[in-house]
């Protein structure tokens, strides 16, 4: 079973991870684009008794375009965000994709907020594609 290390960019806040995620997505929607700085965000979701924290975080909590929201933890020395809880599914956890540093990570399998994905952005073939 894989162990996987979370960090922010300066490493105080971190999160071990032990196991496969449950789902690896891409979103498209316009507070990803923003918390992400990029075109889209990429987050494994795993099980929150798989997700072991570590360090301090600070809170930023988003009600969401569908659905309760989610709960962001980010480092409070850096900014970057390493986990965060949704609202609507406190069995999980999220996960950035980036945090874990990690070229070989399993490709996402579903793309959503298609309707807000830049032009030139191609999801990977056989994801799931919702608007």
């Amino acid at each position: 079973m894989p162990i996987r290390h979370a960090a922010c960019s300066c490493g105080q806040l971190t999160a071990q991870v032990v196991g496969e995620p449950v789902r690896v997505s891409i979103c498209h929607c316009l507070a990803c684009q923003r918390r992400s700085g990029s075109v889209f965000a990429e987050q494994a979701r795993f099980r929150r008794e798989d997700v072991t924290p570590s360090g301090r975080s600070t809170v930023y909590e988003r009600a969401g375009d569908e659905g309760p929201g989610a709960r962001f933890h980010f480092c409070p020395v850096c900014g970057a965000t390493v986990y965060y809880e949704l609202v609507g599914m406190p069995e999980f956890v999220a996960v950035p994709v980036g945090a874990f540093a990690e070229p070989g990570f399993p490709t996402p399998t579903v793309s959503v907020y298609e309707e807000r994905m830049h032009g030139w952005v191609v999801p990977p073939p056989g994801a799931e594609h919702y608007r």
